[in-house]
């Protein structure tokens, strides 16, 4: 799975890197600690209001996919990720999986190992920080819905809206394997084109783009038990833990 991961970059910075336009009044400081119900960046494709035509735009979304259906937003902390293996055909995903895709850009992810106890220490989970050995964002392949609350009459509020996103994980490859059995899927640049295009929803063809370019690739380290709290953050939370 994907339930922590770091996303530093400057919203220009991202949005040059996915030739997107960075929505107005949208800010969003760095983070080195991103938890679920978080607000992260996304990239996706919207029809713009006023010409109709689809474009790429870097906007929030909350991290806990909520479906449109969904009678209230509790569930969203257990819906971060989506398996690669069956998001096509889950109720809560299907529906996203064919209109509403987005790409989520990260530094790198978190996953934790079990560490026994000995003799003279107590058992703990220790972290490690897995990411692009050349420094480079990770794509994460993701998926967003609109949910509408009922309790906000107009639906021209902001707040009659709520954006979420899900992260699509894959089976770990390479060093990531050693550590946890699932990662984020990230896509290579050459199918981000189609991944945003919302009017490309054959199934299958969807599916071959869900591959893990990133195998061969990732560098994983072990870091502070600090990034344990989410009430942590910083840059040091990627320092590498003292031997």
């Amino acid at each position: 799975m994907c339930g922590r991961y770091a996303s530093s970059r400057a919203p220009e910075d991202l949005a040059g890197l996915f030739q997107a336009r960075l929505e107005p009044r949208e800010e969003l400081a760095p983070s080195w600690n991103v938890a679920p119900t978080d607000p992260v960046w996304a990239v996706l494709e919207r029809p713009d209001r006023d010409t109709g035509r689809p474009g790429r735009r870097l906007r929030t979304l909350r991290w806990g996919l909520v479906p449109s259906w969904s009678k209230d937003p509790g569930g969203a902390a257990r819906m971060i990720n989506a398996r690669m293996e069956t998001v096509h055909e889950k109720p809560a995903f299907r529906r996203a999986f064919a209109r509403r895709r987005c790409l989520l850009p990260a530094d790198g992810f978190y996953e934790w190992q079990a560490v026994p106890a000995t003799a003279t220490a107590k058992a703990y989970k220790q972290p490690y920080f897995i990411a692009p050995e050349d420094f480079s964002v990770m794509a994460m392949a993701g998926l967003y819905e609109f949910w509408r609350d009922p309790s906000v009459t107009d639906e021209d509020d902001p707040a009659a809206w709520l954006a979420t996103a899900t992260v699509i994980t894959t089976e770990a490859a390479d060093a990531a394997g050693r550590i946890h059995p699932r990662m984020p899927l990230a896509l290579d640049p050459d199918d981000y084109d189609a991944w945003l295009d919302p009017a490309h929803q054959d199934v299958d063809a969807l599916r071959a783009l869900l591959h893990t370019p990133a195998g061969g690739r990732l560098e994983v380290r072990p870091v502070s038990t600090a990034v344990n709290s989410v009430r942590n953050n910083g840059p040091h939370l990627l320092d590498p833990a003292p031997a």
